[in-house]
C-alpha cells in the first residue's frame, strides 16, 4: 500500500523538466494534412515543388574587385575581376561574362560594385564591396623639448684598402696569350758591360 502511495504521489507531484525556449513541438497534425486523393484511387498528379531556397544574395560574398578606370574613350566592351565566395567555400576569382553558379554569370564590374543575372541578360544580384574600416588617427605625445632631436652624429665608416681580385681561369683552360710589344732596334752603340 506505501508504494501504490509514493509511486501516486511522485506523479502528481513531480513536474517533467521545461523544454527549451527555441524548441518546436512537433505535432500529429502533419500526417493529417497528406494527401488522400491518391488513397481514395485518383491518379497521382505532378505537383510543383516549391523549393525554399536561401536568399540569393546571400549565398555569395564578394572579397575583392579589379575593375579598369572609367575612361571617356573607353571601349564599350566590359572588363574585370572580380573575387567571389560561393556558399562559404574557398573565393575564386571570375572575369566578366564567366560562369559563377548554376546559370547565374558575372555580368559587369565596376570600382565597387558588381553585377551577377543569368546568361540570358536580366540582372538577379548586385553585390557590393564592405566600406573600408577609418584610418587610424592620434597625436604625437608631448615631448620635453618639443621640437626635433637629432640623432648622435656616428663617425664616418674608414675606408679600407680593397686588394687587386685575380681571376684565374677554370681548370682545364690556358690563359690568353699577352700581346707581345714589337722590339725597336736603334743605330745608337749599346755600351758593353
Amino acid at each position: 500500500m506505501a508504494a501504490t502511495a509514493v509511486f501516486w504521489g511522485l506523479r502528481l507531484w513531480v513536474r517533467a523538466p521545461a523544454a527549451p525556449a527555441y524548441a518546436v513541438a512537433v505535432g500529429d497534425a502533419a500526417v493529417v494534412r497528406g494527401d488522400l486523393s491518391r488513397l481514395l484511387g485518383a491518379a497521382p498528379v505532378a505537383a510543383v515543388a516549391a523549393v525554399t531556397s536561401p536568399e540569393a544574395a546571400s549565398r555569395f560574398r564578394l572579397l575583392g574587385i579589379m575593375a579598369p578606370k572609367a575612361t571617356a574613350g573607353a571601349a564599350a566592351e566590359p572588363h574585370g575581376v572580380a573575387l567571389i565566395a560561393v556558399d562559404g567555400k574557398m573565393p575564386k576569382a571570375y572575369q566578366v561574362g564567366a560562369r559563377v553558379d548554376g546559370d547565374l554569370v558575372l555580368q559587369s564590374v565596376s570600382l565597387r560594385t558588381v553585377s551577377i543575372g543569368s546568361g540570358k541578360g536580366a540582372q538577379a544580384i548586385t553585390l557590393e564591396l564592405p566600406l573600408l574600416a577609418a584610418a587610424a588617427t592620434g597625436t604625437l605625445p608631448a615631448g620635453g623639448g618639443g621640437g626635433y632631436v637629432a640623432p648622435a652624429a656616428m663617425p664616418a665608416p674608414q675606408a679600407q684598402p680593397v686588394p687587386p681580385a685575380v681571376i684565374a681561369p677554370p681548370p682545364g683552360m690556358q690563359p690568353p696569350a699577352l700581346p707581345v710589344p714589337p722590339r725597336v732596334e736603334s743605330n745608337s752603340p749599346v755600351p758593353a758591360r
